[in-house]
This record gives structure tokens, sequence and C-alpha cells, in this order.
């Protein structure tokens, strides 16, 4: 067994759960170990009782009671042989943006973020190729789809983290996607308000999980459907048959671009979830395929990302280059990135 521990939390350290900055310093420590730790009062800050859920700040002081041996204390992660080169030189070529405490990359389509359902290759894993000379490995601060490409932050220390995550949180960063869509969204400019409500998929495990969309005025009958908005505007078009449009999530609920555009008639091309497979989409919006030799996967890639920069305050804008399957796409239908405006959505702020 170890002795008693009282622990001062370092400057940057702050400003969150204790349980959470408990397993980064113990991480063979469970949660149920953490809460009985705090419910019989072993596990103190400032010499008071605490709950697993209260939160700690820079300076304070953590009594940590005797831990078996094996649970020893925290040291900085060592880097992992389980990224193999390939995947070294794939996602260190993602960086679009670097400096000692934000890390932008451009997400590849299909490369999930997080692991789960069987994932076993994704950003979060990958992110240990991203130290850079730094002990631990850059940590996430938002998500994309797995099949979504673009632009990804990702923080280098905790106090980046803690302040990105925050801004994230208080709808202060700015998100725009570029996204191919069947037929021609009408008026060109406009907002879709329609809440989102989970619908559950089908078989044992849940497959094909996805988003319904709920009419504003049946969101206060219709029980756990979240409030959402998005902002679109229609930028190039090809006759009646698709469009490229500019999307704003005002809010950041899950599917939210793919289920408001599906709702409004106008699905994501690639969007088999949403809009269906099929290629008959005669400018009325349905089905999600424009057939020849335009991809068959998702045309919806976040673009920029702006932000006040967790150290310095000054703003930072991020853009990211299309991926191959929609810059051949642009490519075919005669479009240039260059040809965006910088901000779509201006007149309507």
């Amino acid at each position: 067994m170890s002795g008693v521990q009282v622990i001062e939390i370092p400057e940057g350290e702050g400003d969150q759960r204790l349980d959470r900055w408990l397993k980064r310093r113990f991480p063979q420590l469970s949660q149920g170990r953490i809460e009985k730790m705090c419910r019989k009062g072993e596990c103190r800050v400032d010499g008071g009782r605490v709950k697993a859920s209260s939160r700690v700040e820079d300076g304070q002081k953590v009594r940590i009671p005797p831990l078996p041996e094996g649970d020893a204390p925290y040291q900085p992660p060592k880097p992992t042989a389980s990224v193999s080169d390939e995947d070294i030189e794939m996602i260190q070529s993602c960086v679009i943006y670097r400096d000692d405490h934000v890390i932008a990359i451009n997400k590849p389509p299909g490369l999930p973020v997080q692991g789960g359902s069987g994932q076993v290759r994704h950003v979060d894993g990958l992110s240990e190729a991203l130290r850079f000379g730094f002990d631990e490995k850059p940590r996430l601060v938002h998500r994309l789809d797995k099949d979504t490409s673009g632009v990804l932050l990702l923080a280098r220390t905790q106090a980046a983290a803690r302040n990105l995550t925050g801004e994230i949180r208080n709808r202060k960063t700015r998100k725009i996607y570029w996204a191919l869509v069947a037929g021609v969204p009408t008026p060109y400019l406009g907002e879709i308000k329609y809440a989102l409500v989970k619908a559950p998929g089908h078989g044992k495990s849940g497959e094909n999980e996805k988003m319904r969309a709920v009419h504003p005025r049946d969101i206060d009958s219709t029980p756990g459907a979240k409030r959402a908005h998005s902002l679109y505007a229609t930028l190039y078009r090809v006759a009646s048959r698709a469009a490229w449009v500019a999307l704003e999530p005002v809010t950041g609920r899950t599917h939210q671009l793919r289920a408001h555009m599906s709702e409004i008639g106008h699905p994501i091309i690639g969007d088999g979830k949403y809009g269906g497979s099929g290629q008959e989409n005669l400018g009325d919006g349905w089905g999600a395929q424009l057939g020849g030799i335009i991809s068959k996967k998702l045309h919806l890639h976040a673009r920029t990302i702006g932000f006040s920069h967790p150290v310095t305050g000054k703003p930072v804008v991020i853009h990211a280059p299309l991926s191959e399957h929609m810059a051949h796409s642009w490519e075919n239908l005669g479009w240039e990135e260059s040809y965006a405006d910088e901000d779509p959505f201006e007149t309507l702020r």
C-alpha cells in the first residue's frame, strides 16, 4: 500500500471534475473506486468532503488515501508503438495548422474521430503521432462524423482544451461546411429550424439509428426533441439537378446538417442514411446519388473553423482543402474552391 498523498493542482489542470483529474493522475482508478473514496471522505479537497463530480481549481490540494501497490502515481504516457509508420505519415500529412497550443488536421473521409462499434483505427488513437515533442498526445475538443471530411481541432495542453471546449459549448466558434446536394434549395439563402429527435434503429444493437426532424410547432409535444438551427447558402448549381451549398450549424446536434438538408428535400449527395441510394432526383431532391462519374461517397466537408486562440485570444480562421473525392466532383462540375465567398452568411447576421 502507498501512503497518503496530498497533491496540489498544478496551474492549467484546474476547472475540471475531480474524477477526471484523478483518472489522469491514476489511470488504474475505476469510477466506482473514486466515488467510494469520496463517499467515505477518504478523498478530500482543501480538507473538505467532495463528490466525484466536484470541480477542482488550480492551487487546491487534493488528499489521496493509501492506494494498493500497482496504483502508481501518474507519469506522462510514453508514445505507443501501435501506430504504424504508414499511419504516422498519413496523419502527420493531414496537419494544416500547428502551434504550441492547438493542432488542426484536415480529417480524411472514412476515418472515425474516436473508437467504438468495432473501430480500432481512429483520430484519437492516431493522435499519438501528433505529439511533436510534447509528453502527451493532443486532446480532441469536438467531433466530425466518420464520413465527413475537413478541419478538426485538437488541443495540445489541458488549458487549451478547457478554453476551446468552452468556446464550442458556448457557441463562440464558427464552422462553415460545404456540401453537394440533390436539387437546388430555394430560396437560395435561408435557415432551417427543425428540431431533432433520435429515432431507434433496427436489430438488437440498434443498427441504422438516425435523427428524425420535428416541425417547430411539434417540439414541445415530442419527447426527447432538441431544438436545432442551421443556415444554408446556395452558391452554384447544375441546372435543377444539384447545388453547391455552404452550411453553418448554429447548434451542434448529431447529424444536424444531414438531417436538415434531407428534411427540406435536398439530401447531401452520398448520404444513404438520410437521402437513400437512388439516382432518380430530377430536381425534386429525392435520392442522394447523381450517378455517372460523381462519387457515391458523402459530399460533406468541414471547410472553415474560426475561434479565439486559447492563449493569445487573437482570432484564428482555418480553411481545409476539399477531400479527394469532393475535389474530383468539383472539377467535373466546373467549380473551383476560390469561387466561394469568405462568409456566405454575412447578410443573415
